[in-house]
């Protein structure tokens, strides 16, 4: 069930940055800058009041300084971004996951061609890869970031 965003921001930030390094770090400040842009898409799943689930989508066009999403605003066209998702760790592979998937697809169904992320290839991330290509996405580019740090597959998925 969809919560109000919010009364979650503590929690969202707390687990968001309890998966780095599969999504990348956040304070406060940068997870109201993301909320803020015009046109983002946050989903957020609760159980009993509980955060369950949390993506983040956002539009192309943005001032958003993210290279994976520079990437994507130079390759992909009449694409929408999927910045993050997680879901908690006691919620895993109840299919919460795919049911955010879905809720984000029927959203964007009719507006953008595709919708875009990446998974982390290093460190690698084969549980979130499994699940993508099971999804349906492609990759469709590979990049280093972080200073050769970690190297993600690009990812879309034609809606």
């Amino acid at each position: 069930m969809s919560a109000n965003i919010s009364k979650y921001k503590e929690s969202i930030l707390s687990m968001n940055n309890a998966f780095t390094p599969m999504v990348s770090e956040l304070s406060m400040a940068g997870l109201e800058q993301l909320l803020a842009y015009p046109g983002s898409k946050p989903i957020i799943h609760t159980v009993a009041e509980e955060l369950a689930g949390f993506a983040l989508a956002l539009p192309p066009g943005l001032d958003y300084q993210s290279l994976n999403y520079q990437w994507f605003e130079r390759n992909v066209k009449n694409y929408f971004y999927l910045d993050r998702i997680f879901i908690a760790k006691k919620f895993q592979r109840t299919g919460l996951g795919k049911k955010i998937y879905l809720e984000l697809f029927e959203s964007l169904k009719g507006d953008y061609q595709y919708l875009t992320c990446e998974v982390n290839l290093k460190p690698l991330n084969q549980i979130s890869l499994d699940f993508h290509r099971k999804l349906g996405f492609k990759e469709v580019g590979q990049q280093d970031t972080d200073g050769g740090k970690k190297r993600v597959s690009l990812l879309a998925l034609k809606l």
